[in-house]
């Protein structure tokens, strides 16, 4: 890991501190839901560690795992070793990506869901319950606390160990956990280091998961935590905990280790402080949780949900947990490729590791022949409720430029399905990069061979299903290769996928009036739209075999 220690400082106003402290010891009032109040029935844990949170398991040490398991908690935990590809090896802040966020989530998601062992020393004398984890917990280690950058730096763009390294590997992950309402991630935040060279860029981060990390990402479940192991460590005045019914986050102006053993390993004394703390957190946490837990949505490693929880009906739709529709992150479960049988047309669409904008992306390879058709489609298994958004925004880059493709919604009933379409014509400058692409709702319309040809859109919220179809000018073929990355609702929420704006798209040639953010076919290629769609009407009585 590397570990590069730069000397800063940072001078403050005395008085500004005292302020800061004194607000910073404001709890939270609970609302009448919350309940600190162990679990009724077993529930099935896991713990994502390395020495330190062994330290903390370990019975006469940190007490945390006896102290679970008379609260009603079954523990298991990963450790050095552990899982597919060792990937218990690898807990580091940049890791969380390849456990939470990669082509290998879905097998590393079924071992941990299905782990039952014990990898550190803690008293267990539960029986198994059966079934799978429901809890996730999952910690870095102290060298973690070792941020570089600045307190105040946004999301980056890739892993590392940075505030803003940081900031996006949780945003990331963030995504895949919105796909599992029926497991509870809990955050366990990285201890601190005696060193204070990176202190307050450690403190930032930690503060910015436990106020800010699920508000900027407008994240609606319950199913994430934060526990602030990193304060409870700095001051025996710091806490993470709930007294008298209420959630009390006291920070204090020390930001390094206030616990040492000779090394940054937190004492015994600092270990079982913060086990004090935190199992009436976790229980708190729990409770919370089940009142929303449901099953979970299509996505890798998906699971049974808990016995104590079922999905709540939202008659029109599912809300989704945040703007993000798909970053094809963790893989492109659900999409798939289909084409035009009667011809020579191939079809074929996948997520292409490492070629996204910062990430994976979804590639799709096409030759259409004339007249012809091939789709990349991705079916809901209930409803969408998008109508949060104001439409779609998402990236693209093509092999050549004046390829032509559809963006398509399915809404309505499966057995009357409804397609609303918009055609795009590549510009020259998504030959060279990542073309940003918004389109609202109205700029799709009914496809001409359904009824109602021409209706705007106007169903956000049961949308059914979307598609990526290559279309074709008549008697040509389309051949060439799209991929299609970060695709998300329009409206504040997309704020994080914007690229600088030197990387946007100049406006189309065309009428005065046409608007700047619009890639779609000019006044001239519209009239040729229908003669090239006439083929995708054979999707909408079947869905055709993959290519």
């Amino acid at each position: 890991m590397k570990k590069t220690f730069k000397f800063a400082l940072c001078l403050t106003v005395g008085v500004c501190l005292l302020f800061v402290t004194a607000a910073a010891t404001s709890p939270a009032p609970m609302r009448q839901t919350d309940n600190p109040n162990p679990p009724s029935s077993v529930v099935k844990l896991v713990f994502i560690h390395h020495s330190t949170g062994e330290n903390w398991l370990t019975d006469g040490y940190g007490n945390l795992g006896r102290t679970l398991d008379a609260n009603n908690y079954f523990v298991s935990d990963t450790n050095y070793g552990w899982g597919p590809n060792s990937i218990g090896d690898r807990t580091d802040i940049p890791d969380w990506a390849e456990w939470f966020a990669s082509d290998m989530t879905p097998t590393y998601m079924d071992a941990l869901f299905n782990e039952t062992e014990q990898h550190s020393s803690y008293t267990r004398t539960l029986s198994d319950p059966g079934g799978e984890n429901i809890i996730i917990m999952f910690k870095s280690c102290f060298p973690n606390s070792a941020l570089e950058g600045n307190p105040n730096d946004p999301p980056g763009t890739y892993e590392e160990l940075t505030v803003a390294g940081a900031k996006y590997v949780y945003n990331t992950i963030l995504q895949y956990f919105a796909t599992r309402p029926d497991k509870l991630f809990v955050v366990i935040t990285a201890p601190p280091l005696s060193d204070s060279t990176y202190a307050e860029n450690a403190r930032a981060f930690n503060d910015w998961l436990v106020n800010d990390w699920l508000h900027e990402n407008n994240y609606a479940l319950n199913n994430v935590a934060v526990f602030d192991f990193y304060n409870v460590l700095t001051d025996k005045n710091a806490h993470h905990r709930i007294v008298n019914g209420q959630i009390e986050h006291v920070t204090t102006r020390s930001n390094t280790l206030d616990y040492p053993s000779g090394d940054d390993h937190p004492n015994e004394r600092g270990s079982q402080k913060a086990t004090e703390e935190f199992v009436p957190m976790l229980n708190y946490f729990y409770a919370r949780f089940l009142e929303t837990a449901s099953a979970p949505q299509p996505g890798p490693g998906a699971g049974p949900a808990p016995e104590a929880a079922s999905p709540p009906e939202v008659p029109a739709g599912s809300a989704p947990a945040s703007s993000v529709i798909a970053d094809f992150e963790s893989g492109t479960s659900g999409w798939e490729a289909f084409r035009d049988e009667a011809t020579s047309s191939t079809m074929t669409c996948a997520a292409e590791a490492g070629s996204g904008r910062a990430g994976n992306s979804l590639r799709i390879d096409f030759d259409i022949a004339p007249n012809s058709w091939g789709t990349c489609v991705h079916m809901y298994d209930s409803p969408q409720d998008w109508g949060a958004g104001d439409g779609l925004v998402f990236y693209f880059t093509v092999e050549q430029a004046g390829v032509l493709f559809d963006v398509n919604l399915y809404a309505g009933a499966e057995d009357n399905r409804e397609t609303y379409l918009f055609t795009i014509e590549a510009p020259a400058e998504s030959a060279a990069g990542w073309v940003r692409m918004e389109l609202r709702w109205e700029d799709f319309h009914r496809a001409d061979w359904e009824e109602n040809a021409g209706e705007p859109f106007a169903k956000p919220n049961a949308v059914i299903g979307m598609a990526f179809g290559m279309t074709t000018l008549p008697d040509a073929p389309n051949v060439g290769s799209l991929r299609v990355d970060d695709v998300s609702l329009l409206g504040d929420g997309s704020a994080a996928v914007v690229e600088p704006e030197a990387t946007r798209p100049v406006a189309p040639a065309g009428p005065a009036e046409e608007e700047p953010r619009r890639r779609g076919l000019n006044c001239g290629g519209a009239a040729m739209v229908p003669l090239a769609l006439v083929g995708f009407a054979l999707f909408q009585t079947r869905l055709r075999k993959r290519a």
